[in-house]
C-alpha cells in the first residue's frame, strides 16, 4: 500500500512537473506581476487612431459638454471619464498601466490628391492639444528620453506618429516641418499607392520604392523620425531595410504565418529584421490575427476587386452594393480570436526575428474588431500576463512591452546626430529624381 501511495505521489508530481509552472499560478497573481513590470519600464503601445475616431464622431476638442451639428447629437468626448463608444479614455489607459502611446495621426486616402498636409496638421494640432487639456495624465514627447521622464513623473508619453507618406504631399520640405511639429514616425504609406511607394493592399508598379522614396527614407534617417514599414509591398519592406540607416518599425503588423495577410511579415521579412535592428508592433486587428478572418478578408477583397470591375465600371453603383451585401451574407465572420491568438503572433516573431524585435502595436480605436480579452487599453496588463503565463521572464517582458522600442527610438536618435554631421537637408523633389513623373 505504501508502495503504492508513493508511486502515485510520483506520478501527480510528475505531471505537475510537466505543466508550465507559470500555468499553475491564478489569473489574479499574473496580472499584478504583469502591472508591477508596466510600472517598472514604460508600456509603449505603437498605435492608437483615437485622434481620428474623435473627429470622425464629430468633434475637434475634448471639451466635457454636448454640441449639436444638424439633426445629430454628439456627446462630450472629454477622455477624463469613461467614453463607451471609444476603446480609449484615461481611465482605461490608467488601468491598462499604459506608459507611452504613439498616437495614429491617419488621413484617409481620398485625401491623397488634394488637402493631405492640412488635414495631417489638423490631426497633429488635435494630438497637441490633448497633452495640454490633461496636463496631469499626459506629457507631449519627442524623444526616448522624454518617455523614460513622463514614466518616472506618473505622466503618459503622447507622441506623434503619421499614417501614410501622402501627407507630406511629394516634399520633403514639409516631412521636416512635420518633424519639427513633433511627428517622431511615418508610415511610408497607407492602403494607396503613391508616386513613390507601393502599398501592399493596392496596385504595385514602382516594385517598391522609386529614387525619391529612397531620398524619404534617407531624410526621414536624417531627422531621426521612424521609418514605419506597416501597410507598404514586401519590396518596399526589403528596400527599406537594406537601405534605412537606423532601425525601422512596423507600427502595427502581424505574423504572416499565424495569419496570412499582406499586411503581416512573412517569415522571409521576419528574418531580416534583426540585422536593421528594428521592431515589429504586433496588430490587435481581428483580421490581421485570426487564420480564418484572414482567408475571408482576402476572399473579400478579391470580390471587391471583380465587383468594381464588373459595376463601377460600368457606373452602376447599386449593382456593385448588392453585390458586396449578398457576398458578405454568403460569407460571414469567422468566430472572434482572442488574446491567446495575438500571444501566439508575439511568440512566433520572437522565435524568427528574436526577442529584441517585437512588441505591442495595438490599432485600438481604428479597428472594427478587437480580440475576445483585448477589446480596449485596459487589457494590456492581461496580454502581459499571457506572456508571463507562457513562461517568458520578467526582462524578456519588459523588451516587448515597451523597452524595444525605446532602444530603436535611442538608436535612431543616436543614428540622426551622425548623419546630421555628415549632410544636411535634401532639397530634392520627387521631379528631379523620378523622371517619369511629369511636374503638374
Amino acid at each position: 500500500m505504501r508502495r503504492h501511495l508513493s508511486l502515485v505521489l510520483g506520478l501527480v508530481l510528475l505531471g505537475a512537473a510537466a505543466v508550465p509552472l507559470a500555468a499553475q499560478v491564478p489569473d489574479s497573481v499574473l496580472i499584478r506581476r504583469a502591472l508591477g513590470l508596466h510600472r517598472a519600464v514604460p508600456m509603449m503601445d505603437g498605435h492608437n487612431d483615437l485622434p481620428w475616431k474623435i473627429r470622425t464622431n464629430g468633434h475637434d476638442d475634448f471639451t466635457p459638454t454636448s454640441l449639436t451639428r444638424g439633426i445629430f447629437e454628439f456627446d462630450s468626448l472629454d477622455i477624463s471619464r469613461a467614453q463607451p463608444s471609444l476603446m480609449t479614455d484615461i481611465p482605461r489607459m490608467r488601468a491598462g498601466g499604459v506608459g507611452a502611446q504613439f498616437w495614429s495621426n491617419y488621413v484617409p486616402n481620398e485625401y491623397v490628391a488634394h488637402d493631405a498636409a492640412r488635414v495631417t496638421l489638423e490631426q497633429m494640432d488635435l494630438t497637441h492639444r490633448l497633452a495640454e487639456r490633461y496636463p496631469r495624465d499626459f506629457v507631449f514627447a519627442r524623444t526616448a528620453a522624454d518617455i523614460v521622464r513622463a514614466h518616472q513623473q506618473g505622466r503618459i508619453a503622447s507622441l506623434i506618429g503619421i499614417e501614410g507618406g501622402h501627407a507630406i504631399e511629394n516634399s520633403l520640405g514639409v516631412l521636416r516641418m512635420f518633424y519639427d511639429a513633433g511627428a517622431r514616425y511615418m508610415t511610408l504609406t497607407h492602403n494607396t499607392t503613391l508616386a513613390w511607394v507601393d502599398a501592399s493592399q493596392d496596385v504595385q508598379v514602382h516594385n517598391g520604392l522609386t529614387a525619391f522614396g529612397r531620398e524619404v527614407v534617407r531624410e526621414m534617417n536624417r531627422l531621426g523620425m521612424l521609418v514605419d514599414l506597416s501597410h507598404t509591398s514586401d519590396s518596399v519592406t526589403v528596400q527599406a531595410l537594406r537601405i534605412s540607416e537606423a532601425p525601422v518599425i512596423f507600427s502595427h503588423s502581424s505574423a504572416r504565418a499565424i495569419a496570412d495577410h499582406v499586411r503581416n511579415l512573412s517569415d522571409d521579412l521576419l528574418r531580416m529584421v534583426p540585422a536593421n535592428g528594428g521592431v515589429v508592433l504586433v496588430n490587435f486587428n481581428c483580421g490581421f490575427v485570426s487564420r480564418a478572418m484572414a482567408v475571408r478578408a482576402n476572399a473579400r477583397h478579391a470580390a471587391v476587386q471583380e465587383f468594381r470591375g464588373r459595376f463601377l465600371a460600368a457606373n452602376d453603383t447599386a449593382g456593385y452594393r448588392a453585390a458586396l451585401v449578398a457576398w458578405d451574407a454568403a460569407n460571414p465572420q469567422p468566430p472572434r480570436p482572442t488574446l491567446s491568438d495575438v500571444a501566439d503572433h508575439i511568440d512566433h516573431i520572437r522565435q524568427v526575428a528574436g526577442i529584441d524585435h517585437v512588441g505591442y502595436g495595438s490599432d485600438f480605436d481604428g479597428i472594427d474588431c478587437a480580440p475576445q480579452g483585448l477589446e480596449d487599453v485596459s487589457r494590456f496588463p492581461a496580454l502581459t500576463a499571457e506572456l508571463l503565463r507562457r513562461g517568458y521572464s520578467d526582462d524578456d517582458v519588459k523588451k516587448v512591452i515597451g523597452l524595444n522600442l525605446l532602444r530603436v527610438m535611442r538608436q535612431a536618435e543616436a543614428a540622426a546626430r551622425r548623419l546630421q554631421q555628415e549632410r544636411g537637408p535634401s532639397t530634392a523633389t520627387l521631379y528631379d529624381l523620378d523622371s517619369a513623373v511629369v511636374r503638374p
